[in-house]
Parts: structure tokens; C-alpha cells; sequence
């Protein structure tokens, strides 16, 4: 698969996951494949905590609520510092938003699939910071989203993308 392909073929999966685990060496080369999106001024914002051990994932499920993921041999965390970067703009969203679709395409080009879980844990709930607290995250980081990795146990319904044509134009935009 080339990276056009696994862009195109990407998409969020919330269904169960097989009881399968993901290799270190996969989920090491999805972090890495993460960890080398660029970062505003090369602030390097972004952090990461891969989980594959059951007794942990089972206390940050517990958290999480309503459930999702549950079913997931491994997830990653990520993690950023708001760090200002140039003209004391700070670049962490865009930063761990980079970092994120890389990894998304990495899973999809290892043949796994993913979900960008971000809202559900950062809400008034702040499932986060309960997370963050069973991972020992110190206060400097916040946990800003997961993504469960896994291989899909059922097909995925793939969302309908608008047309090109209404999403995108040459030269201005369209007139009406």
C-alpha cells in the first residue's frame, strides 16, 4: 500500500476488535510514524503512551464512559505540552493533530484499525485526567486522546465523503 492508498482507505472504526495482539514492533513503528509529523517550530508537543498490557487497559476502560474501544489489544495515548513556540503562539493542537493522522495512516497501511477518540475523554467528564492518572502522566502533560489498535472483528461501515466538487476549488471560491 502506498500513502495515497492508505489515505484513502483510512477511516474511523467503532466496532469490537479481535483478541489478537499487536506486535511491539507495530505498534513501536506506529508511534514512530507519529512521533515524526512536524511540529510548529520543532517544539516536538507531542508525547506518547502505548498500552498492551490487559490489567491496565481494563482499569482505563473502566473510565471511560460510555464505553468504547473495550475490546482493543492496544492503545495509544497521546499526550502535549502547551508549550508557546513562535510569537507566543502555541502549536500543541495542530502539533498532536499531525501526529495523530500519521499514526492513523500507519495503522491502516500495517492493516489495523483505529478510531480518534478525543472528545469522548476531554468533555466536562474529563475522562482524561482519570486516565492520566492511571498511567502516572505528570501534571506538565495533558492526555489529550487514544487510539485503540486492533484488527477489526466486524466490516466497517465506511462514511459517505461529500463530492469533491463542493469541497474543493480552483482559483476562488465558487460564485453563486
Amino acid at each position: 500500500m502506498n500513502t495515497i492508498e492508505a489515505i484513502n482507505k483510512r477511516h474511523s472504526y467503532r466496532g469490537k476488535y479481535r483478541q489478537i495482539n499487536v506486535p511491539k514492533k507495530d505498534i513501536i513503528t506506529i508511534m514512530e510514524c507519529g512521533l515524526n509529523a512536524p511540529s510548529g517550530c520543532n517544539k516536538q508537543t507531542t508525547s506518547l503512551i502505548a498500552v498492551d498490557d490487559r490489567e491496565i487497559l481494563d482499569k482505563l476502560f473502566s473510565v471511560i464512559d460510555p464505553p468504547v474501544a473495550e475490546t482493543a489489544p492496544a492503545i495509544i495515548c497521546v499526550l502535549t505540552q502547551r508549550i508557546n513556540a513562535y510569537r507566543d503562539k502555541c502549536f500543541a493542537v495542530q502539533d498532536y493533530s499531525a501526529v495523530i493522522e500519521n499514526m492513523l495512516l500507519a495503522i491502516t497501511e500495517l492493516g489495523y484499525s483505529s478510531c480518534w477518540y478525543e472528545g469522548h475523554i476531554t468533555d466536562d467528564d474529563r475522562i482524561c485526567d482519570k486516565m492520566a492518572k492511571i498511567l502516572n502522566v505528570p501534571d506538565n502533560y495533558e492526555l489529550v486522546c487514544f487510539l485503540p489498535v486492533g484488527i477489526a472483528e466486524e466490516k466497517a461501515t465506511v462514511p459517505q465523503k461529500k463530492p469533491f466538487k463542493e469541497r474543493a476549488w480552483f482559483n476562488s471560491f465558487p460564485s453563486k
